[in-house]
């Protein structure tokens, strides 16, 4: 009885550390702000924005960019765009935020109804097929929610998959960008 016991509590202690332990390319390394994640060149994107506002490579440089590719019907996803909206209301100015919705795009009245109901204030848009078929400039991102921080210069410098990237993380992220 005892054996199982122990045998037990050493198979919950390998799924708690599978599972504690960050998913995707954006493992952060032992020193804050920093990640695994190589700066490769700038990535070249563009998405249909429900606005005005663009969402593209062009528009984001110069500031660090906050990417986050969701989906409408993924509560990680919803408690991701929930924690970007808190944060542009502090750094805007200095940060460009937006959010990708990897939906349909005759979907394009759900995805306006999320962006209104989660009231985020800055650009949303609708992915490509290209996007959606996991062959888009930020590749694979069927993980969601998936968080991409690119820096000024527009490489990806810090990526999360499959999980929800709290505020401290990002901010440790976007420190010395």
């Amino acid at each position: 009885m005892r054996r199982t016991t122990s045998v037990a509590f050493g198979v919950i202690g390998v799924l708690l550390a599978c599972c504690a332990a960050p998913r995707g390319r954006a493992e952060q390394s032992a020193l804050p702000g920093q990640s695994s994640v190589a700066l490769g060149g700038p990535v070249d994107f563009s998405f249909d924005s429900l606005d005005a506002r663009p969402i593209s490579a062009e528009a984001s440089r110069g500031k660090p960019t906050i990417v986050a590719f969701v989906t409408t019907s993924s509560l990680p996803s919803q408690a991701q765009v929930d924690f970007l909206v808190a944060m542009a209301k502090n750094d805007a100015e200095r940060v460009n935020y937006a959010v990708v919705a990897l939906e349909a795009s005759d979907n394009r009245e759900l995805v306006e109804i999320y962006r209104k109901a989660l009231a985020i204030p800055f650009p949303v848009a609708i992915a490509d097929r290209q996007t959606l078929a996991g062959a888009g400039p930020f590749g694979d991102v069927s993980g969601v929610p998936v968080t991409v921080l690119l820096d000024r210069a527009g490489r990806v410098s810090w990526r999360v998959d499959g999980r929800v990237a709290k505020s401290a993380e990002i901010r440790a992220a976007l420190h010395g960008l």
